[in-house]
């Protein structure tokens, strides 16, 4: 147990590393439920923004000393902007959601590949020579994460636009009767969660690798949404649980060098953020913790 403890304190800038990019999308799909949107496209828009990223980074690095926050910047932009076609579908349209945040995931997949394969003649941007770097030891990313969740605690619990958007996600009709403009509110929950899970894919590609490849993101927008789901739409509790799928996945890379776990095979530590999931859709099963609206498209006509 004290080696467990010893390699996991060791691994502690690794973890954080994984755990941001999880936590600013989880914060932002939490916003999104909150309002009654459900937003299956994260994973989509974490491609989108890890894309941007890569591709400004790429090309203006040997230029200027701002490549980084410029990517980061272009890769939020870029997430909101798709994040629209997301909201239009399933606000204004009223299509079921689901379908509307999957077809963004298969178009983010096909597009990125597109865009890549017109700037750079390969199914990847070319790799960068350095990314994001580390200051003492850990990457600005994990202080980035934290600062947005402690914001988006602030505007959910403290200010009066935050009342308005849980009670979007929980009563619609009786907000609209309120005077208050649910289309619009939803819109905003849906494109602050396109910003923010853009910034997540810009923040994975600029830590974890030096390249934007169709596999960069691999899931990482679902595990997300399990985080949101596992923490209980609250912004304490999706901290915890993404600090939890980031630290499987860190374990999954240094298990070798653990000795009580060696007798394990690396793939354990990799599927341990699914099978938690899992576990915790039996676990709470028989309990509703989502906002009642979530998922349901708001109908003006519906008294």
């Amino acid at each position: 147990m004290a080696e467990l403890l010893r390699v996991l304190f060791a691994i502690l800038p690794s973890i954080f590393m994984i755990t941001a990019p999880i936590l600013i999308t989880a914060t932002g799909g939490m916003i999104c439920e909150r309002s009654g949107v459900v937003n299956i496209a994260l994973e989509g828009l974490m491609t989108i923004g890890a894309m941007a990223a890569a591709t400004v980074h790429v090309l203006l690095e040997g230029s200027t000393s701002l490549s980084v926050p410029l990517a980061l910047l272009s890769a939020a932009l870029l997430g909101g902007v798709f994040s629209l076609i997301h909201a239009y579908a399933s606000i204004t349209l009223r299509a079921d959601q689901v379908i509307s945040g999957t077809g963004i995931n298969l178009l983010a997949n096909g597009i990125t590949i597109f865009f890549c394969q017109i700037l750079f003649q390969q199914k990847r941007t070319r790799a960068f020579m350095m990314g994001m770097r580390p200051f003492w030891g850990f990457y600005p990313t994990i202080w980035i994460s934290l600062a947005i969740l402690l914001v988006s605690w602030f505007v959910l619990y403290r200010r009066p636009w935050g009342l308005r958007l849980r009670a979007c996600g929980e009563h619609p009709q009786a907000l609209a009767s309120a005077g208050v403009d649910v289309i619009r509110i939803r819109y905003i929950a849906v494109l602050i969660s396109g910003v923010l899970a853009g910034l997540a894919g810009g923040c994975l590609v600029l830590t974890q690798t030096t390249e934007f490849a169709s596999n960069t993101v691999n899931g990482k927008g679902f595990i997300a949404l399990a985080a949101v789901s596992f923490g209980r739409w609250l912004p304490l509790g999706i901290l915890g649980s993404s600090l939890i799928f980031g630290a499987a996945s860190a374990l999954a890379v240094y298990i070798v060098n653990i000795r009580i776990l060696k007798f394990l095979p690396s793939d354990i530590f990799s599927l341990l953020p699914y099978f938690i999931t899992l576990a915790t859709l039996v676990i709470f099963s028989g309990k509703d913790y989502a906002p009642r609206a979530s998922g349901q498209p708001y109908d003006k006509g519906k008294g």
